[in-house]
């Protein structure tokens, strides 16, 4: 492939990306690359991702359930970091085994 013609297709594609970041889905490939992994990328890569045959945009169910599972995960590292944070203090109150109170009347001998 020409290179003027592979970097004006990912110049053309990438103007074409609305979002930022879009949510792509990987094709299978012949070097190993598996189908169906759901990523978000930045423009440049998915522009060229999807000029190599490496990836298509995904699907609107692809990227409700992308979506979906990144909000799962936000919110159990969340939890965890949160329960992290948590500290419990025993502080000791003197009184507690002191028993009974006692009544002091004061210097004795009188």
């Amino acid at each position: 492939m020409d290179l003027r013609q592979y970097f004006r297709k990912i110049r053309e594609i990438e103007a074409s990306l609305a979002e930022e970041y879009p949510i792509l889905s990987s094709l299978e490939t012949p070097d190993g690359g598996r189908a169906g992994i759901v990523s978000e990328v930045p423009r440049f890569v998915a522009a060229k991702m999807i000029v190599e045959g490496r990836a298509a945009i995904a699907t609107e169910a692809e990227r409700e359930q992308y979506r979906h599972e990144q909000m799962a995960a936000k919110a159990a590292a969340e939890k965890a970091e949160l329960a992290k944070r948590v500290q419990v203090a025993f502080i000791a109150d003197p009184t507690a085994n002191a028993g009974p109170a006692r009544k002091v009347n004061g210097p004795q001998g009188k």
